[in-house]
């Protein structure tokens, strides 16, 4: 046997490949998965047709060229429609599609600044914390007291009080600044254009 061929290996990767071919199951069942013995059918159009054999209601689902979908398993006995599966399938995922485009996700950005810190330093943050607000994103500003800094925490409320009067415009705070540990933070938000 060769040093770089591994069996095992070879039969765990093969069947790792057979299982990533395979299609994801769903958690409705359909047509011939139906195995109850009495089910409550819907039409198509919404209407009532009783309750019946699952047989009975699948033959009647092909008698219209249509699927049998489990819609209510736990309902005793269990509800079932007939519908076009595919169809239903396909506007399920558009619709998710959409939500999802239509979503905005909003990510908070993080902004450092320390007590001492020079002004062009500060209005190269203020800059950079402008432009996370108009992207619609939440500024999370803070200050990292080292050694004896902790002590003069009010030099800490000055630069981020003067930090938020640069960025007043745009911004809402949510969070006033307030010392956690050795760290200073402070949250802010995109005005709303109400």
């Amino acid at each position: 046997m060769r040093a770089d061929f591994c069996p095992q290996f070879f039969v765990l990767c093969t069947s790792y490949l057979i299982w990533e071919v395979l299609p994801i199951a769903t958690d409705v069942m359909i047509n011939e998965e139906i195995r109850d013995p009495q089910v409550r059918v819907i039409a198509n159009d919404g209407s009532q047709l009783g309750i019946m054999s699952s047989e009975q209601a699948l033959q009647l689902a092909e008698e219209q060229q249509l699927d049998l979908v489990k819609i209510a398993p736990t309902a005793n006995p269990p509800v079932c429609k007939i519908m076009d599966y595919g169809k239903y399938r396909f506007e399920q995922d558009k619709r998710e599609r959409d939500a999802r485009k239509n979503q905005k996700v909003i990510s908070v950005k993080e902004l450092r600044l320390s007590p001492v810190i020079e002004d062009h330093d500060v209005g190269v943050r203020v800059k950079n914390c402008v432009k996370f607000l108009k992207d619609g994103n939440k500024v999370k500003v803070t200050i990292r007291f080292r050694g004896r800094m902790l002590s003069h925490s009010e030099l800490g409320y000055d630069v981020m009080n003067d930090f938020y009067e640069r960025v007043k415009d745009v911004a809402n705070m949510d969070k006033r600044p307030a010392v956690e540990g050795r760290t200073m933070t402070m949250m802010l938000s995109p005005k709303s254009d109400k």
